[in-house]
Parts: structure tokens; sequence; C-alpha cells
């Protein structure tokens, strides 16, 4: 489900930093996770959307992830833009 979101979305922020910036923004709708990126890079991502009151949604597969945003390498954190 939250590959098909990232993939239809029309403006996203691929990677944990750039996703960390783009909350502080107050643009992003959602997050999307990897559940199997190390959690010490996700945590920062997570902690920013959790305070900014941002929905955070999990996914299994970076390397599926990394996909669905059109790139070839895993992406561990993705931020979807309004």
């Amino acid at each position: 489900m939250s590959y098909e979101k990232v993939a239809q979305a029309k403006e996203i922020i691929v990677g944990t930093k750039q996703a960390v910036k783009a909350l502080k923004t107050g643009h992003v709708t959602e997050v999307v996770i990897a559940e199997d990126a190390d959690p010490k890079i996700t945590a920062k991502v997570v902690q920013a959307a959790i305070d900014l009151n941002v929905q955070v949604n999990k996914v299994d597969s970076m390397k599926k992830l990394g996909k669905s945003c059109g790139i070839d390498v895993g992406a561990a954190a993705v931020a979807i833009i309004q």
C-alpha cells in the first residue's frame, strides 16, 4: 500500500537527512520508513514526524522502497510532500 503511495506521489523527498529537513518546513503529509533499515538511522526521522504530528507508515523493504521512488538503491526513509 505505502509503496503505491510513494510511487504515485507528486513530490517525494528520499533519504533520512532530507526527510528531517522537509519535515521542519511543514510541507510533509506522511513519512514512510523501511523496517529493515538501521533504527539508529531512522530514529531522527520518526521522532521529527512524531513531534510534528505527521503520520509515519512502515514498509518491510528498503530495496522495494527505493524502487518505488525510482532509484536503484535502497531507501531508509521517504517524505511525501503535500
